[in-house]
């Protein structure tokens, strides 16, 4: 007797290296083909899109409409291709993943008819840096396209807290599902002097990383302003920012005006990350707005303590003063304290490093713990709608 499968299509923006798509790619590829058709639309551009095609027993979609700018004849395009793609394979749960995607294809999923539609939060689409008619704007979005959304999953508890602080839909409808993350650490650290080699760095220096898209949200222009700062007290320190974006013009640029050309290297991205977080000493993170950053969640794994911007939820990672330090956003000077305190205390920085392993060990962020809760929702929200 044959067995009906459950056809499920993701949804996500694009496919640049972030966290977002690394997580939504990831459940995709671990959802039991047994159980369900799998289906994923996508821009056709980013790092990440050679994995995607890669993927087996996913039906690759790509749709070159969908892009992160506003753009109403692109939206409808996007929107109304959705609808047609979802009745033409018959969609049972359509799972968006990122603000636009997840806007036009939780809406297309109504139209469609579509039961079960389930959003992942990966941090807000709104903030206070934005001009406050667009931050409005957003919320307001969020807030009628919570009404035809079955469920949502937030990867931080401060998410789940804005949301209902923004009247995003009602509590009950939030699931609290962390990232899982998969990282090979041994092989990397084998590779440490190898890959100080392959960076053009002395075996003696010591290294201070940034891994993040180089995008106004990750603020990496304050990487360069702590390395000024850094670097007059510590003669040995080397910057390294891994990742790429439409600030890397910018930084470049006050790189050179501040004479790091050979302080700051910026490595562009880089797939084989835990290499970079094996040369590494500590972390600095100038986020001004996150979910739950999977860049600190591999730092950790490393044993490498952080020192972070104060935004949402690296609040819930980081203990200020245990695990790593906790600044006030923009505030570079006390970053720059605490990172001059992590270079000139090795064995501090060591200890604090060990704290953060533990929190990263814990079952939580394993990627089984992830599939196992994100396929028990499911179900769930299947049975609700049979019941």
């Amino acid at each position: 007797m044959k067995i009906e499968k459950t056809n499920i299509l993701q949804i996500i923006t694009n496919l640049e290296l972030g966290g977002a798509q690394k997580q939504a790619l990831s459940l995709i590829q671990k959802l039991d083909s047994l159980k369900y058709n799998k289906h994923l639309i996508s821009a056709p551009q980013g790092l990440l899109l050679k994995d995607a095609r890669a993927m087996q027993d996913v039906r690759l979609c790509l749709l070159p409409a969908l892009k992160r700018r506003i753009s109403l004849l692109d939206d409808l395009k996007s929107f109304f291709f959705i609808i047609k793609y979802i009745k033409q394979h018959n969609i049972h749960i359509v799972h968006t993943h990122s603000s636009k995607a997840g806007i036009i294809g939780r809406w297309a999923g109504r139209i469609a008819g579509v039961k079960v539609i389930i959003h992942t939060i990966h941090g807000w689409s709104f903030n206070d840096y934005l001009p406050m008619p667009l931050k409005r704007l957003y919320i307001f979005l969020e807030r009628i396209t919570a009404n035809i959304t079955t469920a949502f999953i937030a990867v931080s508890k401060n998410d789940i807290r804005k949301g209902c602080r923004y009247k995003i839909g009602r509590e009950k409808q939030y699931n609290l599902i962390h990232y899982g993350i998969n990282i090979n650490i041994d092989k990397s650290r084998g590779e440490k002097a190898c890959t100080k080699q392959e960076l053009g760095i002395d075996a003696g220096k010591v290294c201070v990383g940034m891994i993040a898209c180089l995008k106004p949200q990750k603020n990496p222009l304050d990487f360069v302003r702590l390395a000024v700062n850094i670097c007059a007290k510590h003669p040995d320190a080397v910057f390294l920012s891994a990742g790429d974006g439409i600030l890397r013009d910018s930084m470049r640029k006050l790189i050179k005006e501040k004479k790091l050309g050979d302080r700051v290297k910026l490595c562009g991205w880089r797939k084989d990350i835990e290499k970079i977080l094996a040369v590494c000493d500590c972390i600095v993170l100038t986020s001004l707005w996150e979910g739950m950053p999977i860049a600190l969640l591999e730092a950790m794994a490393f044993s490498k303590p952080a020192a972070a911007y104060a935004s949402d939820g690296i609040k819930e990672m980081i203990q200020d003063g245990e695990n790593g330090y906790l600044v006030k956003p923009k505030d570079l000077n006390c970053l720059s304290e605490k990172v001059d305190l992590l270079l000139s205390n090795p064995d501090k920085a060591g200890q604090m490093g060990a704290k953060a392993r533990e929190f990263f060990e814990q079952d939580i962020f394993r990627p089984e713990y992830m599939l196992k809760k994100t396929q028990k929702l499911y179900e769930v929200c299947l049975q609700g709608i049979k019941s």
